[in-house]
């Protein structure tokens, strides 16, 4: 049975054929906002009643019929119409970052283009200026986004490999015929981005488990490391150890090379601590070997997602949430957090349902109303701030003053020159109400690169005016880079590791931003989020 995620996305591409085909703009928008809709349900589809279906505000009789289509394991003969007219190469260019379907069919049918690689081609002729509502930007744009999109091909998000990993892994597991399984190489380094899962399997019947493995995955190839294709089309490597070489071959398989190439470990040493002893070396823990710092951090002092205290900068239903103020704030206490701090949109995020001030009175209202029926467990008044063109905050200072803190992010005009990026955020840093700087890049993984900034001019600026950095744990950011974390924490700029959840699942997420940081060498006691509510709402109150 299709999902709700896949059956919003028959509808996201219903509405984007139907415009490139120049059909009524009505049918596009309404499909597109069918998916939004469908995307934003609690429950399946599948579970509903065609009545309630169809009672789904933006879902008309045609849209539910469409559903019904769907949910009987058919196509959308509307879809299968546009598709069957669509040649495969306009359907890849629709991926291209800034360009919709009109441009795409201006593309199409006045240069005649049908395949990236055409598209490409013809920006370097310098062809794409010539097209009404094109310019020099925009073909340069193009450029940059095709290119990104060929740098991170067949590539995956570590969330989606590790989720693959744990499904391969529960299949080995029940042949009985391994007696260890565990990831390896940059996957057990924890990379934000990988191009494989690696796995190290030990037997002790390995003719049996090759046997195995072809009835498991026949595409599997017949030569060590084996391939093969596992869920979500994402490429799985399998390899073999004995139980004697376990250790060995799980530290020269995480790598990377640049690391143990120092180390000549025996094939039967009993532990990977015992490999940095035997060298006269500190241990390093898998995550931190990319890094491969000359004076690691005790494994104990490192960050460990059990050491959050806290969860900061989630939304609700007030601007683009799934889930109310208070089923957020529950869920979180339930998962053994003291405080929530709330940050929906503001006011400039119209496309967000951003607050405007009598709906920010109103939230107040509610948070000290549950922070009363949640004692002890807080709820802190934080906001989303959007940083304007200029730098400034995204309200007045009145209203600014009403929050208990403020994550402060930018969300528009996203192609900005390195100087002109780094002076809009240094000008939000050095605003006296900016309590957090989120999202420092607006980076998207495998889909957006981020707005080049002046790394070390944020870093001292957040230094000398106290203010924190997020760690966006959502693990399509994972913004700051790991990579600039020592940084941070030489400065002193503590980081905070916030899941900017807008469902109750999300909050889970800071596991990923606990794993991100910890590549960089985040120490619990430069961790935001590892302090107390009262600690916590000291710091915020003194900035005030």
């Amino acid at each position: 049975m299709p999902s709700n995620k896949e059956i919003a996305a028959d509808f996201h591409l219903l509405g984007k054929l139907s415009d490139l085909h120049g059909e009524n703009p009505f049918k596009g928008k309404s499909y597109a906002n069918a998916a939004f809709r469908i995307e934003r349900l609690e429950q399946p589809l599948d579970a509903l009643t065609p009545e309630r279906i169809s009672s789904i505000d933006g879902i008309g009789p045609a849209i539910a019929e469409k559903i019904a289509v769907v949910l009987k394991g058919e196509e959308i003969p509307a879809l299968t119409k546009l598709l069957e007219k669509t040649p495969e190469g306009i359907l890849d260019i629709m991926q291209i970052k800034g360009l919709g379907p009109k441009k795409v069919r201006t593309i199409w049918h006045d240069l005649n283009i049908e395949s990236v690689g055409e598209l490409l081609y013809a920006c370097y002729e310098n062809r794409l200026t010539s097209l009404k509502g094109f310019g020099a930007k925009t073909q340069d744009q193009v450029i940059r986004s095709i290119e990104f999109m060929q740098q991170n091909r067949n590539k995956f998000h570590y969330a989606t490999a590790e989720a693959v990993f744990e499904l391969v892994k529960e299949q080995l597991e029940q042949t009985g015929l391994t007696q260890k399984i565990d990831m390896t190489g940059p996957l057990r380094r924890r990379c934000e981005v990988v191009t494989a899962v690696d796995l190290l399997v030990s037997t002790d019947d390995e003719g049996t488990l090759r046997s195995r493995l072809l009835t498991l995955f026949p595409d599997i190839s017949t030569e060590s490391p084996f391939s093969f294709t596992g869920p979500g089309g994402v490429p799985v490597q399998l390899h073999l150890a004995s139980s004697e070489d376990w250790v060995h071959e799980l530290f020269i398989s995480t790598g990377p090379d640049e690391h143990t190439a120092k180390f000549t470990p025996d094939k039967n040493v009993p532990s990977e601590e015992d490999i940095y002893t035997i060298a006269g070396s500190p241990y390093v823990v898998p995550e931190l070997r990319d890094l491969d710092p000359q004076f690691p951090p005790a494994p104990d002092d490192l960050l460990k997602v059990k050491d959050l205290k806290g969860i900061l900068h989630v939304h609700s239903t007030y601007s683009d949430g799934l889930h109310t103020l208070e089923e957020m704030a529950t869920r979180c206490k339930e998962l053994g957090y003291e405080y929530l701090g709330i940050c929906d949109h503001s006011q400039s995020a119209f496309y967000a349902n951003g607050l405007k001030a009598d709906r920010i009175k109103k939230q107040h209202e509610e948070i000290e109303r549950l922070n009363e029926k949640l004692s002890p467990f807080v709820i802190f008044k934080g906001i989303e701030s959007d940083i304007l063109n200029d730098g400034s905050l995204d309200y007045e200072d009145a209203v600014l003053e009403s929050f208990d803190f403020i994550v402060a992010s930018v969300h528009s005009n996203l192609k900005m020159d390195k100087e002109k990026a780094t002076r809009r955020v240094l000008n939000a840093v050095c605003n006296p109400h900016t309590t957090i700087l989120g999202h420092m890049t607006g980076r998207l993984l495998l889909s957006r690169e981020g707005y080049p900034l002046d790394h070390e001019q944020i870093i001292e600026a957040c230094r000398d005016h106290g203010v924190v950095i997020e760690l966006n744990a959502h693990p399509y950011r994972l913004d700051i880079d790991w990579r600039w974390i020592p940084r941070c924490i030489e400065a002193g700029v503590k980081i905070s590791v916030n899941p900017d959840a807008h469902q109750m699942d999300g909050l889970t997420d800071v596991r990923y931003g606990c794993l991100a940081g910890r590549k960089g060498g985040l120490l619990r006691s430069m961790t935001f989020n590892t302090q107390s509510a009262e600690e916590v709402g000291a710091f915020f109150k003194g900035r005030h």
